[in-house]
């Protein structure tokens, strides 16, 4: 009998591993010296990051597969464009990267509601 297990996009985030600080640093500086394997495993690493942002946006009716891709595209973006030398924690610069994407992507599909409601305001107004 397994407790907590959700799945998401085909993901069993009950066995996502978890990456220590110093493994973190470790692999973000094999990955940008050109060791792509490296990349995969610091993206599973990292999954439960973008699970602990999707949760921010449960409320807002989309659905969690989609919302987890899209956070997964900003934990990519974040990966390519850290910068090791400033000395930030990954997690602090991700964060805001992740939220973005998703922000992007709601945008980007709800301008079909935005339209509804500026057209049932002109209809009133014109009556």
């Amino acid at each position: 009998m397994m407790f907590n297990k959700v799945e998401v996009s085909g993901v069993n985030t009950s066995k996502l591993p978890k990456l220590k600080e110093k493994e973190m640093k470790e692999l973000l500086y094999r990955i940008q010296n050109g060791e792509p394997q490296c990349r995969e495993e610091f993206i599973e690493g990292n999954l439960r990051l973008v699970l602990s942002v999707i949760k921010r946006f449960n409320s807002r009716g989309e659905n969690v597969d989609d919302l987890f891709q899209v956070g997964c595209i900003g934990l990519m973006k974040s990966i390519d464009n850290f910068n090791l030398s400033l000395n930030v924690r990954f997690s602090t610069y991700a964060v805001p990267m992740i939220i973005g994407e998703i922000r992007r992507y709601l945008r980007d599909n709800n301008v079909d509601c935005i339209d509804i409601i500026s057209f049932r305001k002109r209809s009133y107004i014109e009556v």
